[in-house]
């Protein structure tokens, strides 16, 4: 097996891993924002709630049904923003567009960039995106207190 390869196949574990046990499924305690994302192309449906506190998520939960793609790529989502600020949490999100646009990222995005070969089929990349463009909506739709 070349590196290559190698690399393909622990890409494809980290997904599967993701898919077959998600993390961050439970609702969270104390939750003030709550929105749903749905991909009506092949029907995969989110509802995502956090709990954003002094600018910090922190709390997050996803639930949905979908795809390996769509379910993997929120898993990895809500472990990436978990405990950063949103502002943090809006960059990773403009850099994880970039990568699915093709571009290399502003930021380094560790596992998340497993999810880069999903590029080679458009059709499949708003199911990498969904959780975050749900993700955008809750940040957008958020009042901070004060």
């Amino acid at each position: 097996m070349t590196s290559l390869e190698q690399l393909d196949e622990l890409y494809r574990e980290i997904i599967l891993d993701h898919y077959k046990k998600p993390r961050n499924r439970a609702v969270p305690p104390a939750a003030n924002v709550k929105v749903e994302g749905t991909n009506p192309l092949c029907g995969d449906d989110v509802t995502l709630e956090l709990r954003v506190d002094g600018g910090f998520i922190r709390d997050i939960g996803l639930q949905g049904k979908g795809c390996s793609i769509s379910l993997s790529s929120g898993s990895m989502m809500t472990e990436a923003v978990k405990g950063k600020t949103t502002a943090e949490a809006a960059a990773l999100l403009e850099a994880f567009k970039e990568l699915m646009r093709g571009h290399e990222p502003a930021s380094e995005l560790g596992d998340l960039e497993t999810l880069a070969g999903v590029r080679k089929f458009p059709v499949r990349v708003k199911c990498a995106l969904l959780a975050w463009t749900t993700l955008e909506q809750g940040l957008k739709g958020h009042k901070p207190a004060g």
